[in-house]
């Protein structure tokens, strides 16, 4: 597996306030066990409205802005581990192609989690929702796309892991990103973008 932390992202002690905020939550409530957790990047933390999303689950927010798959990995055992869900979902791959990682090494990173996942939490259900297409990366889509067919192609063979495309129905009838699934930054969600999201993953998580 090729697990790189990288220069790019600054090293995971970065994000060590927001996982001692977590941690906190976890020690306040021992009943929060099992559920849907949500990990991954900003494009998860931003999602403010997942509890009302999906209504019919017990949800857990845990993301962290700016992160990359081997941050979340880096993590794993203080942030996931606890709370001991039943399912993972797990957005993270955008800002390793942003910061130079190739689509093999997003996919062996990517191996690296599914790995960890399998040996802590053998019953756990994991859906790795793909690399969303956004207009401020654009340019760096030919790499997400290579690296979102890897992920796909080793979820479709694999028991306990699910792809989530939520690539094609963000796509205009051009084939770009479509204006009104981003906010300003045209990076991050706007509510039209989490509907697309959601609607993707309700069936997954059923």
């Amino acid at each position: 597996f090729i697990y790189n932390l990288g220069a790019a992202n600054q090293g995971p002690e970065r994000w060590v306030k927001a996982i001692e905020a977590f941690e906190r939550e976890d020690a306040e409530d021992k009943s929060l066990t099992g559920g849907v957790m949500f990990l991954g990047s900003s494009s998860i933390r931003m999602w403010r409205s997942l509890a009302e999303d999906f209504p019919r689950q017990k949800v857990c927010n845990r993301g962290f802005g700016g992160s990359t798959i081997p941050d979340s990995l880096h993590f794993f055992d203080r942030i996931v581990l606890p709370r001991r869900p039943n399912t993972i979902v797990l957005y993270a791959g955008d800002n390793d192609v942003a910061a130079g990682h190739g689509a093999d090494q997003v996919y062996g990173n990517y191996l690296a989690f599914v790995d960890r996942v399998k040996k802590s939490l053998p019953k756990t259900k994991l859906v790795f929702i793909a690399i969303k297409p956004s207009l401020k990366r654009w340019e760096l889509a030919p790499v997400m796309k290579q690296a979102n067919r890897k992920v796909r192609r080793h979820a479709f063979w694999h028991r306990g892991v699910l792809y989530a495309d939520i690539w094609t129905p963000m796509l205009g009838s051009n084939r770009k990103p479509r204006k009104e699934l981003f906010i300003e930054d045209g990076l991050h969600l706007s509510p039209a973008g989490y509907e697309i999201w959601k609607d993707v993953l309700a069936p997954l998580l059923d």
